[in-house]
């Protein structure tokens, strides 16, 4: 288990009140069930995910956090996240001819996209503003985005700088 498979397994509020529900004591699904307030249902299906995920061991019936486990992800550190085609798949998502027909929800996916995007600029050219909004607007035209929604994401990306109304792309 690594800590992206961590937050990922807690990423869903079901899942979280599930494994809270265990760290305090609910040894079975039936006692989750009462601590939570949730359907038997949900409890089963979060509690398999999370012993899928290596949070919790199922030991004859009896849940319990797998400490070790934990531990391990803790010390594990993240893995560089293979080049190509992951890229390739958002950007395949995201872009239609050259224009985007939305922004992702998922912060990766986004800075993915806007790093795209970003590429647009060259670096060290310092851009005023009206040319920033000129270069994100074909980037936005008849799409799912507006231009100054996109300008403040790639700031905020730290994709480009600003300064007194100047741009400049960060990095290479």
């Amino acid at each position: 288990m690594t800590a992206q498979g961590l937050a990922g397994a807690l990423a869903d509020d079901v899942r979280r009140r599930v494994f809270a529900a265990i760290v305090l004591g609910g040894a079975d699904a039936p006692a989750v069930a009462e601590r939570t307030g949730l359907p038997a249902r949900q409890v089963v299906t979060a509690v398999r995910r999370l012993v899928d995920a290596g949070l919790v061991a199922d030991g004859d019936g009896e849940l319990r956090v797998d400490a070790d486990r934990l531990r391990e992800a803790a010390r594990t550190p993240a893995e560089p996240r293979p080049a190509g085609e992951p890229a390739d798949r958002v950007l395949r998502t995201f872009l239609r001819e050259g224009v985007l027909v939305g922004l992702p929800a998922q912060r990766g996916r986004r800075r993915v996209l806007l790093a795209h995007v970003a590429t647009a600029f060259e670096p060290g050219v310092r851009y005023p503003e009206r040319a920033v909004d000129e270069v994100l607007r074909r980037w936005c035209e008849g799409g799912g985005s507006d231009h100054v929604t996109l300008r403040r994401y790639l700031v905020d990306e730290q994709l480009l700088a600003r300064e007194q109304g100047v741009y400049w792309r960060v990095g290479g």
